[in-house]
């Protein structure tokens, strides 16, 4: 069974000691930044708001391989529900490490660090340029931090060529699945007018649920497109729906929606708005109709990082991984706006979340085995020969 004598383990547990629950980030990046400093590591703290950024960069010329990721987690919620302390913790008879951030992704952002000594170790003098970028807002809501970090890099026009994210892309096995992809989110808050009145009087009103009915149908039924081969169809999904006093004998004066689309690049967040709003007003409904952007798709086709993470993978585990686009979104829809190519690589994803989250101690040092194994494919003599 693992212990927590490994380098990874160690500061695995060290991290998730610490209570750092969206936006604090509870001493975590003074812990990484102390390791980075020992590494010759340029250190830049970008605070935005009430939020923690870190930018480091390690050398002076070359293309540069960023290691992304955060020092957040999501509440633990009742401690009662855990198994053990969520911020004490432990690795269990079955040699899980157990505790808030042991898979999102605390454990990912020590596997990076040793990773990156180990690398140095062996090659000080390394072509191009390795770098983190690390915020404690990515649970939140995401406005001052890897966003806020992307802009202030853009407007100093820096470079940036690949990225490795360290979400838990993995499902059933550590390294089967890397994320080369995410599909864009775009969500809505539609508010659709009627007047109130007597149930038992409608002439006397409008009724907004009735009315907006047939227009959710048709934008429930609608083809936005067929996907392609890296994403699916694009999706509709109502979230919420809201309308009334409580009373059972009032016709409401207002109806709330709340819908999003998850959506392909064969089609943009313009074209959703546009299409939608025609869609509403061919029912002639009066409404309302707020935008938030979450973030637009983005792709890595093949290409070095992409050969480079899937030769690690396979090197350190003999299995070939599987690259997807499924699932939410990540701090990823920012850096790829920088036009690096971006993958997401980390430990398996089955408790991410949830109470008594937990992630296999051995996938940690074998996470590092493989990081390092990418950036010798991207940045070792063998790259430069």
């Amino acid at each position: 069974m693992p212990t927590t004598e490994s380098a990874t383990l160690q500061l695995a547990c060290e991290l998730m000691r610490r209570p750092s629950v969206t936006p604090d980030d509870e001493g975590c990046q003074a812990l990484l930044i102390a390791r980075l400093e020992a590494l010759d590591f340029h250190i830049e703290r970008l605070p935005f708001g009430e939020v923690d950024n870190l930018w480091a960069v390690r050398g002076h010329h070359g293309p540069v391989l960023a290691f992304a990721g955060h020092t957040d987690v999501v509440p633990s919620g009742p401690e009662s529900a855990w198994q053990y302390p969520p911020f004490e913790p432990c690795i269990d008879a079955d040699g899980m490490l157990c505790g808030r951030g042991a898979a999102d992704m605390k454990g990912s952002l020590a596997a990076m660090i040793t990773a990156v000594e180990a690398f140095v170790a062996r090659h000080p003098d390394h072509d191009g340029r390795i770098a983190f970028l690390l915020t404690s807002d990515e649970e939140g809501p995401a406005r001052d931090g890897t966003r806020a970090v992307v802009e202030h890099l853009r407007e100093r026009h820096e470079r940036l060529d690949y990225c490795i994210v360290g979400e838990p892309s993995s499902t059933a096995r550590l390294g089967d699945v890397i994320k080369n992809g995410r599909r864009g989110s775009l969500g809505a808050v539609l508010r659709v007018q009627g007047i109130q009145g007597h149930v038992a009087y409608p002439h006397l009103a409008r009724n907004p649920v009735h009315q907006a009915m047939a227009a959710l149908d048709a934008l429930i039924q609608e083809r936005w497109d067929a996907g392609n081969a890296f994403f699916p169809a694009t999706s509709f999904q109502i979230s919420n729906l809201r309308a009334g006093t409580g009373a059972t004998n009032v016709i409401p004066g207002e109806l709330e929606v709340i819908f999003n689309f998850r959506f392909s690049t064969e089609v943009t967040a313009d074209a959703l708005k546009t299409r939608t709003e025609a869609l509403l007003d061919a029912y002639g409904l009066a409404y309302e109709l707020d935008w938030n952007l979450s973030g637009e798709p983005f792709l890595t086709a093949a290409g070095a990082l992409i050969d480079a993470a899937t030769q690690g993978v396979q090197a350190v585990t003999g299995k070939r991984p599987e690259l997807s686009t499924s699932g939410g979104t990540s701090d990823g829809r920012f850096i790829a706006t920088l036009g690096a190519q971006v993958v997401e690589l980390g430990p398996l994803n089955a408790t991410i979340h949830k109470a008594n989250e937990r992630v296999r101690a051995a996938d940690l040092d074998d996470l590092s085995r493989i990081y390092t194994a990418i950036v010798e494919a991207l940045f070792g003599p063998a790259a430069s020969a």
